[in-house]
């Protein structure tokens, strides 16, 4: 097996650390050949010049993600994204923030690495995706709260899905959320409903026999009926019955596989003490100013991903209108209206950020490379008033779903993750 390591650096000086950085592929750990060094450039923004650390800081092979994040969502980073800044920056039980929250991948790694957590996202569907996952309940207790719900086989949804679902399938599914929203409506929803509930929202739609639908995209979007039509046409296919109750507990199973007693009973501890909010990033007042170690966060990128057509089924499951997220979400066409959002947001961060805190804020590579928004929030940053300790370029491949688009790299799409690495002092 491939060995992999960190150069001995004095992570204090982070300058130092990001520049001699040395990341290992063979088992011969001090051979030449064996390592990629860092490339360091500087740009010039606002009359001043700042560091370009180019290198692969972390990639999916360094360290297996735990399965406990595998809850799909679009446009969200590797759990090794926040991991390399959150050991980097932070000791146990320090404040770990996010205020573009998604799937929770910043909060949940935070967590499993013994911090304290905020989380915060416009969309309400970030919390349920996220918050269950703090409190993990047993195979035996949700096999046994499962085994309570009664399945109409005559229940249909308020729209047609039939493009998607076997009747029998739509039945459970309705069947579900009527269940869920009974249970929310009367103030007794617990725990269990919303692992329940997590789960079935990310087995909704997906190409393969793991999700209750026929083969439609990639899990972490919905395509319209119309479209799914099509879909079906093109593959002659129909929507085959999918049993939900074993598809739900199979996926617990998978996220849980190695969730011990001990990890059990500290993430519940976290999540005892977790703050969830769904609230416009520029102002989240609940969060004491100068209270947050570090934010790790990646925000709407420009109108590239349409969060609200992408999720107009996990809405529709969840009560949620999708209409009303689209309103919220930041889809800022220009990047004005973008600059003016994370200005915004960033003055914010800078509020809530203790003295000696960091930010590290992720904004990908869009438009084939030549929108560089991280040069945008170097000066939106430092006019907030951090100090920017330079932008941090992570080389990596595309994952399996940028490939399903058709994507390859250094062609189109997203290629690098670029990360501009601001302090307060």
């Amino acid at each position: 097996m491939a060995a992999f390591t960190l150069s001995k650096s004095n992570k204090t000086d982070i300058a130092q650390y990001l520049a001699d950085f040395k990341f290992y592929e063979k088992q011969d750990l001090f051979s030449d050949d064996a390592k990629l060094s860092t490339q360091i450039e500087f740009i010039r923004l606002d009359g001043r010049e700042y560091p370009q650390y180019i290198n692969e800081y972390w990639t999916s092979k360094q360290r297996q993600a735990d399965p406990l994040h595998e809850i799909t969502y679009r446009a969200c980073f590797k759990p090794q994204l926040p991991r390399f800044f959150i050991e980097l920056l932070t000791k146990k039980d320090d404040i770990v923030y996010d205020p573009f929250s998604g799937r929770g991948t910043t909060v949940i790694e935070a967590a499993l690495l013994g911090r304290n957590i905020i989380a915060n996202d416009v969309n309400p569907l970030s919390k349920i995706l996220a918050y269950p996952r703090f409190f993990v309940p047993t195979a035996r207790e949700l096999e046994g709260r499962l085994s309570r719900i009664s399945m109409n086989k005559k229940a249909k949804a308020d729209m047609d899905l039939s493009m998607f679902y076997h009747p029998q399938t739509e039945a459970e599914i309705v069947s579900l959320k009527n269940y869920l929203q009974e249970r929310k409506d009367s103030g007794k929803e617990d725990n269990l409903d919303a692992w329940i509930r997590m789960i079935a929202t990310n087995r909704l739609t997906g190409h393969s026999v793991g999700f209750f639908s026929v083969y439609t995209l990639p899990p972490n979007q919905a395509v319209k009926p119309e479209s799914q039509v099509k879909i079906n046409q093109k593959r002659n296919q129909k929507p085959e019955y999918r049993n939900t109750k074993e598809i739900i507990l199979r996926k617990f199973n998978t996220l849980t596989q190695f969730v011990s007693e001990e990890l059990r009973a500290r993430l519940k501890v976290i999540g005892e003490k977790a703050r969830f909010f769904s609230q416009d990033a520029r102002s989240v007042p609940q969060i004491p100013s100068r209270s947050v170690h570090l934010t790790v966060t990646s925000p709407p990128f420009l109108d590239v991903v349409q969060y609200a057509d992408d999720n107009w089924l996990r809405c529709w499951f969840n009560g949620i209108d999708a209409k009303e997220i689209e309103n919220k979400i930041t889809t800022s066409k220009t990047i004005g209206e973008w600059s003016g959002v994370m200005g915004g947001v960033l003055k914010e961060l800078y509020r809530i950020t203790k003295s000696g805190g960091s930010v590290a804020f992720e904004v990908g590579e869009v438009r084939n490379g030549r929108l560089k928004l991280d040069e945008y929030i170097v000066s939106l940053g430092t006019a907030a008033g951090f100090k920017c300790q330079g932008i941090i370029i992570n080389r990596q491949e595309f994952t399996k779903t940028s490939n399903i688009w058709g994507i390859k790299n250094n062609e189109s799409g997203t290629n690098t993750n670029r990360i501009v690495l601001l302090k307060k002092a």
